[in-house]
């Protein structure tokens, strides 16, 4: 191999990798330049993860070569490429939770003194240090699980730059994040390009993929399609090498009708933190309600309270003038409620179940036959909702710890449609999904929609909370701040309601 040491930092050649005769990876070549943020795109099942996966070691590539600053490597795993300059942060957080922010930094790599104890002053020392280098304030004695997950993923990057990485991963950084993190992440990632360090950023958001990438590579069904200068290519070609077809609008045409008033919250407070103060609004039948607000502004509370899964101090839910006092989940779901939540792993997913398991298990008592749940309408109510869905699988016998996140997304989704939901809430919808996908699923939200389900979205994302919903209620510190007719309003407005009660 040519030396190209002088401006590439990592080669891929000829990588590939199958699973059984499902072949994953067809010989991947791909060189990311040394001080560059790289994009890589691609749809939910194109290839991203298990190209990762068979540069960290964590699968075993079935051939091809990866060369780390001209020298050929093959990581162990992990922790053996982290050692050797590679690190990743990825979309689902493993972080030790109970344990404080220095621990985390830390883990598997404990500074001892001469007395061979932990020298937990020198942690402390270097921590700080490294926070203060990066221009993040830290409480370093708090736990983890007190932290935002944007917090939480910036200790992550942290960690990452702790082992004077010269290539770092980002899978999906900003999904959780709101505007003015992701501003605070793109500083800091400008901060480590201008030093060296070279950045793979994996990404559906096109926007931030131009704002902050050098180049773009774009993987679709196992082989890479296109690699270009940012400023060289635009976001329709983007879309057409990802999705194989010229997708004309990132949005559906919104053209429900709302009806009358279904849902009613009024004076809705919490007892816990972070509190929910005094929110009422109302949605209509058929109405798409979105939620916009910064992480931490209540919105995940809100729906949690509604769902009866937070604790209420005060205030009435109605639908259809009925009071709902629901003191658990199943009461809210019995009267045709569903919840879709944003941490997909955490609380979504039945990790070590297959598809039907996952698809079918909130909706038990409509596959009976008899006194016994029958196995055979399991599996076809769930190859139905795999066909509604488009889900990218060999079947519903795969195990949902083998699908990409997007396709896990669209599982959850196919689970709370089995039970024909009236009321219907989703948190963070389409969080890591491709723009493909992210179509089917906004489709589907506007059809459910003209069907007269009612329907509240969560989203982080500006140009998703404008592009599919009839109104928005904006939260601010636990405070509903206002709420704006979508086709009145622009991201100014938002962002304005956003930081009203701040």
């Amino acid at each position: 191999m040519e030396d190209k040491r002088d401006d590439t930092i990592l080669s891929i050649r000829g990588m590939s990798k199958s699973f059984g005769r499902n072949r994953v990876l067809d010989h991947i070549n791909l060189d990311v330049k040394r001080g560059t943020v790289m994009g890589l795109m691609g749809e939910n099942g194109a290839g991203k993860s298990t190209m990762m996966k068979c540069l960290f070691g964590t699968y075993q590539k079935d051939e091809g070569s990866i060369y780390l600053d001209g020298k050929e490597v093959n990581f162990s795993g992990p922790k053996d490429a982290l050692e050797n300059g590679i690190a990743m942060v990825h979309q689902e957080l493993n972080q030790c939770l109970e344990r404080n922010v220095v621990d985390n930094l830390f883990l598997g790599r404990y500074p001892v003194n001469s007395l061979g104890v932990i020298d937990e002053k020198r942690m402390k020392n270097e921590a700080s240090k490294l926070f203060r280098k990066l221009g993040m304030t830290v409480n370093l004695d708090q736990p983890m699980r007190n932290m935002s997950v944007s917090q939480r993923q910036m200790c992550e990057i942290a960690k990452a730059i702790s082992y004077n990485s010269k290539v770092i991963v980002l899978d999906e950084p900003t999904s959780s994040l709101t505007v003015q993190e992701v501003d605070k992440l793109f500083e800091m990632m400008r901060m480590l390009r201008d030093q060296g360090i070279s950045l793979i950023y994996i990404s559906h958001k096109m926007d931030e993929i131009f704002e902050i990438c050098d180049e773009i590579s774009v993987l679709r069904d196992g082989n890479l399609v296109m690699t270009k200068s940012a400023k060289e290519t635009d976001m329709n070609e983007l879309i057409a090498a990802m999705v194989g077809r010229v997708l004309e609008n990132r949005f559906p045409p919104v053209d429900n009708q709302p009806k009358d008033v279904v849902l009613s919250v009024q004076h809705l407070s919490t007892k816990f933190e972070p509190y929910l103060q005094d929110v009422s609004f109302d949605v209509r039948e058929g109405e798409i309600f979105g939620l916009y607000g910064l992480v931490g502004a209540g919105r995940t509370e809100l729906l949690e309270t509604i769902f009866g899964i937070r604790t209420r101090a005060s205030g009435r839910v109605y639908l259809n003038n009925k009071l709902m006092n629901f003191s658990c989940a199943k009461e809210a779901m019995d009267y045709g409620f569903a919840l879709i939540t944003e941490e997909r792993k955490a609380n979504g997913l039945f990790l070590k179940g297959d598809l039907t398991f996952n698809t079918t298990i909130a909706n038990l008592h409509a596959y009976k036959s008899g006194a016994a749940i029958s196995d055979s309408k399991m599996v076809k109510a769930t190859a139905n909702e795999i066909k509604v869905m488009h889900t990218k699988c060999m079947g519903p016998g795969d195990m949902i710890s083998s699908l990409s996140g997007g396709n896990q997304q669209k599982v959850i989704f196919g689970r709370w449609l089995e039970r024909s939901p009236q009321v219907f809430m989703m948190d963070e919808p389409t969080r890591g999904i491709d723009v493909g996908a992210k179509y089917e699923i906004y489709d589907l939200i506007i059809k459910m929609a003209k069907e007269g389900k009612t329907i509240i979205v969560v989203s982080s994302e500006m140009p998703e909370i404008l592009g599919i919903t009839n109104r928005i209620g904006v939260m601010s510190n636990g405070h509903l701040s206002g709420i704006v007719n979508t086709k009145e309003t622009n991201q100014e407005e938002l962002l304005r309601l956003s930081a009203k009660y701040l």
